[in-house]
Order: C-alpha cells, then sequence, then structure tokens
C-alpha cells in the first residue's frame, strides 16, 4: 500500500508535467491539469501528516513530528491510567459485583449439576474414599458433630490458602484461573471499546480529526488490545502471564505473611461460622448424611444420586432460598474481588506502563504502525483523490466566475 500511494501521488506529478505542456490544446486538459495538480497537494499533506505521527518526514526535525516516539512514556502512563480508572479501581469493581448474584449461581449448579454431574460425581468419589479411609468412622463422627465449629476457628485460613496457593502454582494447577482471567479481561474490553474511542477522539489534533485518522487509530488500538489477549489466551509462555504469576505468588506470600490479609480471612471465616442459618445446615446435613457417607464413599455412581448427592441438592436450594447465608457469600465475593482491586490494581497498572515503558521508541513505532496497517495508507489515497476532485471544482467555478 506504500508503493501504491507512493504510485499514485508520482503519477499525479507526471500528469500534471503532461497537462501542464499540452495546457493550450483543448480547454478539458485545464480540468485535468487542476485535478492532477491538487492531488499532488493533497498527497502531499497527508503523506506529510501520516509520516509526522511515526517519525520526522525526511528525517528532518521538523517541530511537532515523530509523535508517537517522542511521547512513548506519556503514552504508557496515559493508557495504564486508562485501565485503572475504568477498569480496576475498587468502585468500578464493586459496582460490577454488585449486579453478580454468586451465591444463587453456585445454588443453582448444585442443585443441577447437569453435564458436569458424572466428572464431579468420579471426583467427589476418590476424595470421599481417602478421607474415610484416613480417619476411623467414630473420630470423624465425633469431630463432625462437636467440634467443627471450634476447630475452624482456631484453625488460621489464610496461611494454609496461601501455601495451597503456592503449591498450586508450584505444580502448575493454577493455569484455569489465569485463563479465566484473561476471558474476563477480553469481555471486559468489548464492553468498554466505547471509552477508547472517546479517550482517542479527545486527545486527537484537529489534522488527525479532520482526516479521521482518530478513528482509525482507536480502532487498530482496540484490535491490538485484543490481539495481546488472544496472544496471552494461546500462549502460555506469554510474558503478560508471567507478570501475572507474580502477582499472584505475591498474594500467596501475603496470605501467608500480612497481618492485615490475615485478619481479613480470619474475620469472613467467624462471620460466615456465626451465621445461624450455616450451623443449622451442617447439623442437618451430618445427621442424614453421615452414615450414607461410610456406605456409598467407593461407589462414585451412587454418591450423587443417594443421601450425599440429596445433600448437595439441599445446599443448593439452601443457597437459593437462604438470603442471610446468600448476602454473606455474596458480600465475600465483593470485598474479595473489590480487596484485589485496591491491593493489586495499582500492580497492574504499573505493569502495563513498565512493559510500554521498556519498548524502545522503534518497537513502539513499528507496533503500533503495523496495527494500525494498510489504513495508513489508504488516508493517503484518498487525500491525493479528495485533493485532485478540489481542484477540479475550484477549477471549474473559476471558469465559471471568470
Amino acid at each position: 500500500m506504500r508503493l501504491v500511494a507512493t504510485g499514485l501521488l508520482v503519477l499525479m506529478a507526471a500528469v500534471f508535467l503532461a497537462a501542464r505542456q499540452f495546457d493550450h490544446l483543448h480547454p478539458a486538459i485545464g480540468y485535468v491539469r487542476a485535478f492532477s495538480e491538487a492531488a499532488m497537494v493533497g498527497g502531499l499533506a497527508d503523506w506529510f501528516a501520516v509520516t509526522a505521527l511515526f517519525r520526522h518526514p525526511l528525517h528532518l526535525p521538523i517541530p511537532h513530528t515523530a509523535i508517537i516516539p517522542r511521547n512513548k512514556d506519556r503514552i504508557a502512563d496515559t493508557l495504564a491510567a486508562f485501565l485503572r480508572d475504568n477498569f480496576l479501581t475498587p468502585g468500578v469493581v464493586a459496582r460490577r459485583m454488585q449486579r453478580l448474584n454468586v451465591a444463587a449461581a453456585a445454588g443453582r449448579w448444585l442443585a443441577d449439576p447437569g453435564e458436569g454431574r458424572g466428572r464431579m460425581r468420579a471426583g467427589i468419589g476418590r476424595l470421599a474414599a481417602d478421607m474415610l479411609e484416613s480417619l476411623d468412622q467414630e473420630r470423624l463422627g465425633g469431630m463432625a458433630k462437636r467440634a467443627v465449629a471450634g476447630r475452624l476457628r482456631a484453625l488460621e485460613l489464610a496461611p494454609l490458602l496461601g501455601r495451597a496457593l503456592e503449591t498450586a502454582m508450584r505444580e502448575d494447577r493454577h493455569r484455569p484461573l489465569l485463563d479465566g482471567i484473561v476471558r474476563w479481561a477480553a469481555k471486559i474490553l468489548e464492553a468498554n471499546e466505547h471509552l477508547i474511542r472517546d479517550m482517542v477522539h479527545e486527545r486527537a489534533g484537529s489534522v488527525l480529526r479532520w482526516t479521521g485518522l482518530d478513528e482509525t487509530l482507536s480502532k487498530k488500538i482496540i484490535a491490538g488490545l485484543q490481539k495481546l489477549i488472544a496472544d496471552m489466551a494461546e500462549d502460555p509462555n506469554h510474558p503478560l502471564r508471567a507478570k501475572a504469576e507474580e502477582g499472584l505468588a505475591s498474594f500467596a506470600y501475603d496470605l501467608q505473611h500480612d497481618p492485615e490479609k490475615r485478619a481479613r480471612v480470619e474475620a469472613f471465616k467467624n462471620e460466615l461460622l456465626d451465621n445461624p442459618a450455616l450451623a443449622d445446615w451442617w447439623l442437618g446435613i451430618w445427621e442424614s448424611g453421615r452414615a450414607a457417607l461410610l456406605r456409598i464413599a467407593r461407589n462414585p455412581d451412587a454418591l450423587l444420586t443417594g443421601e450425599f448427592g440429596a445433600a448437595m441438592r439441599q445446599l443448593g436450594e439452601t443457597l437459593q432460598g437462604d438470603p442471610r447465608l446468600a448476602e454473606t457469600i455474596n458480600r465475600f465475593v465483593r470485598r474479595a474481588a473489590v480487596g484485589a482491586a485496591s491491593d493489586y490494581g495499582d500492580g497492574i497498572v504499573r505493569l502495563v506502563s513498565d512493559t510500554i515503558r521498556g519498548w524502545d521508541a522503534e518497537t513502539v513505532t513499528g507496533r503500533l504502525e503495523n496495527a494500525v496497517g494498510r489504513d495508513l495508507q489508504y488516508i493517503r489515497v484518498n487525500g491525493t483523490l479528495v485533493g485532485g476532485l478540489v481542484g477540479v471544482t475550484l477549477h471549474a467555478l473559476d471558469g465559471v466566475l471568470g
């Protein structure tokens, strides 16, 4: 497309020279000359505008050219601030989470697992069998009936969760979590494309708005972000995924060593244990399911079709029908999401900013120019043709008015 745009400009120059030589032969040649002359002006002007975005035209240090390389760090900070202000602030996350009813969704799935029932049945069967083999019936029953609440209160969950996450990362069992985050990021970008367009339009100069390049740039920026997310989804070794893993590792460390986060987990645990609905549910489930668990642990097909399956369905119905328990769970999920945005949002923003700042000017220029692609050269082609049409129009008006 560069060759096409440049070739069209050269063609207009050749037509202009030829028309200038034979202008006296026929009045119509004057229109050809006017078209080619104005087309050269339009083509050269748009070539300068397009080139000035990414580099100095003809390598001359003309003021207000090479805009993107000169503003690389500002672009990085602006993009990072956009992500922070529109996606990662606690207020935005809280509003988004306010619409979600996690407890009801979990309750519906437990009440009717659907296609996942077979896999869930086999997994729970193996887990229950292993637990029952390691603990005798009397000890397990006594612990579950008389001391569960006391032991849970004495048990600090945060370090256990931190070590579990640390172990999962060490064994690469955290990948589904990252995949889910990437899918969530894709949906967030899709829902907020208009904000990117508005930001580019507001910050674009008058030349960019007149040529329509601001809309082209916004489309290509969105396409670039979509491609970045797609690359992260496809490439398990993507650098941004590595940074995300660093964040998870930091979170696992904080759960084990940060007193404030450990206190938050303990507060939620105690709040959940104090909920009367949870206590009533647990006692009823244990009394109805204790004997059945010992009989059907080695029969996965019967595990969820018998009393334990009824217990799980009862739990699902309780989550859907008990507003207090559902609100406790939903409140915890909201607080966890808002806390994550508050604690790690700035880290994600710095990741984006530092990554772009770490690129050299040539890399930033090349990636943005390739992302915008052929449309940049179409701007030159359109400028050449539109300039020619303007020239013909002015020539015709000159003839009429003259």
